[in-house]
């Protein structure tokens, strides 16, 4: 039987007695969560139990994005906060803003944040990408990073939780809302990077076209050498011109084992060259 392409929290979690910090926040992990080791720059997660929990896909995700030194850098539906922490570690950028419309995953992602010492770089907001302007100013970030919603509500089974419901199905925000929100925060020149299913990659590609962004590179994720393409990683530029870059394919599964470029992804120093 073939692995899933999204393999979920790489380590099992162990909750930690939970540490009061100012304000009342709570850093650890409460009733109900885990806190998770995302082998990746000593960085620790806290997620639900039962909710939405990380999988490969914004792990590949980061490592596709080119995020310049002082980058002002914006992750649309951020849920529990894995992009931004990840970012932080592998890039220089200035400041890292996640937009969730979720409250209860915010203020799990915040917490997160604080555990791993980032609140100088890691700002969480609770907004909806419906609504973009209401949170954040127009052309106001260098790149925008979107790890979306990837099944219409129609699509597939629905998960029973809520959380979980949001991450995974378009009901609360099209394909078309993020990538409008992504276009109304970029200026001219300004990057997009986004992770998606492979066999909606027109409708992507058209929407981006749509909304003034323009594809530049189009990675296509495979779970083995045989097996067709899952998922997309594209960059896109804001009013950029025509010319798509197409990288070669990303294995994910040699075996039983992650393929050695997977593998590189964290043991890297997450340091820009």
């Amino acid at each position: 039987m073939s692995r899933p392409l999204s393999t979920g929290v790489l380590l099992p979690g162990s909750p930690l007695p939970a540490s009061p910090l100012g304000g009342g926040e709570l850093v650890g992990p409460a009733d109900g969560e885990t806190l998770d080791d995302l082998r990746l720059g000593n960085l620790k997660i806290i997620q639900h139990r039962n909710g939405y929990r990380f999988s490969l896909d914004p792990i590949l995700l980061c490592a596709f994005a080119r995020i310049s030194e002082g980058d002002r850098v914006v992750d649309l539906g951020t849920g529990n906060g894995v992009i931004p922490l990840v970012l932080a570690r592998r890039s220089g950028a200035a400041r890292i803003v996640g937009v969730e419309r979720q409250a209860e995953m915010v203020e799990r992602a915040r917490r997160s944040v604080l555990l791993n010492g980032l609140q100088e770089r890691i700002e969480i907001i609770e907004g909806d990408v419906r609504a973009i302007s209401r949170v954040l100013e127009p052309q106001s970030v260098d790149v925008v990073v979107c790890n979306p919603p990837f099944r219409a509500p129609g699509g597939g089974r629905v998960a029973p939780d809520s959380e979980r419901a949001a991450a995974r199905h378009e009901l609360a925000g099209s394909l078309a809302d993020f990538v409008a929100a992504a276009s109304w925060l970029l200026p001219d020149g300004g990057r997009f990077f986004i992770v998606y299913l492979a066999d909606r990659v027109d409708e992507l590609l058209a929407g981006m076209r749509k909304f003034h962004l323009a594809p530049k590179r189009l990675r296509c994720v495979h779970g083995r050498t045989d097996e067709p393409a899952r998922m997309v990683l594209v960059e896109g530029r804001k009013n950029g011109g025509f010319g798509v870059s197409i990288e070669p394919p990303l294995v994910v599964w040699e075996g039983e084992r992650y393929t050695s470029e997977v593998l590189r992804i964290y043991d890297e120093d997450f340091s820009e060259d």
